[in-house]
């Protein structure tokens, strides 16, 4: 990704250190698609800045409102950030604002303590990972990246397996599966469409975790599993592309079916 390109006379990096004189910004650095150079012409620049404060509306708008005719500056819907776009490169930025110590934190409860989460376990490592650092003074940012530089961690392979199939399909009670069969039932699509989502979470949770891949969040996950997975689960592609069309009594056939392809591709 060329940052440093110089678009009408502005560069990207050019806004995104106009930020660092900002008390309490720590560090900084581009992530999402852009960052892991599987963008396209529709992607944003997403933008981390780490803090060791919150940092106040007013001085995040007197960054944005000189570069941008339309701009969401406070919007705290997915945490704190602003959304705005920038008229001069014609291009969406997404600023996200993380807590040094709760991003921090959620890296060593993950790598180091194998701490698992119901779906998306290593999807912040994976920004991590990819983070392009823009500004680092204290080498923080670039510590975390160092850290999990390093093997897949077994205990956090097997925890996040353990935990995605007990969720799927081996709990005694109330497994997805079984809540979408009873949502099949009773003809709920609303309830069937949720509890298929949360399935397939557990799913690539596991099927990342399986392969030692860090998870790379929510998007193109089929084509990001063909091209990345040495051991996918017999018939993955057909199987996936069913899962997601599929709303009757066949459903939860099909789910039971595919966990335990999955459990056999990890055996093997």
């Amino acid at each position: 990704m060329n940052v440093g390109i110089k678009i009408q006379g502005m560069k990207v990096t050019d806004i995104i250190e106009r930020y660092y004189s900002i008390p309490g910004i720590v560090a900084a650095g581009i992530g999402g698609s852009r960052a892991a150079s599987s963008g396209d012409s529709t992607s944003d620049y997403d933008i981390y800045f780490f803090t060791d404060r919150e940092i106040p509306v007013e001085e995040r708008k007197k960054i944005v409102a000189p570069l941008s005719s339309k701009y969401e500056v406070g919007g705290d819907y997915f945490g704190p950030g602003d959304e705005y776009w920038v008229d001069e490169l014609d291009v969406e930025f997404d600023v996200m604002f993380f807590d040094r110590k709760w991003f921090e934190d959620i890296v060593r409860g993950t790598w180091i303590d194998g701490r698992a989460s119901n779906a998306y376990t290593t999807a912040f490592l994976y920004t991590l990972s990819n983070l392009q650092i823009t500004y680092d003074p204290e080498n923080w940012l670039g510590g975390l990246q160092k850290l999990i530089d390093t093997p897949y961690p077994e205990k956090l392979r097997q925890n996040i397996i353990h935990r995605a199939f007990m969720l799927m399909k081996d709990k005694p009670f109330s497994s997805y599966i079984e809540q979408i069969k009873k949502a099949v039932e009773r003809n709920d699509f609303n309830s069937i469409n949720h509890r298929t989502a949360a399935f397939l979470e557990s799913y690539y949770d596991a099927l990342f975790a399986s392969n030692r891949l860090l998870h790379p969040g929510e998007k193109r996950l089929i084509a990001f599993s063909l091209a990345n997975c040495k051991d996918l689960p017999a018939e993955f592609e057909k199987d996936m592309q069913k899962a997601l069309c599929e709303k009757g009594p066949a459903l939860p056939v099909l789910l039971s079916d595919m966990v335990e392809k999955l459990r056999t591709s990890i055996r093997n």
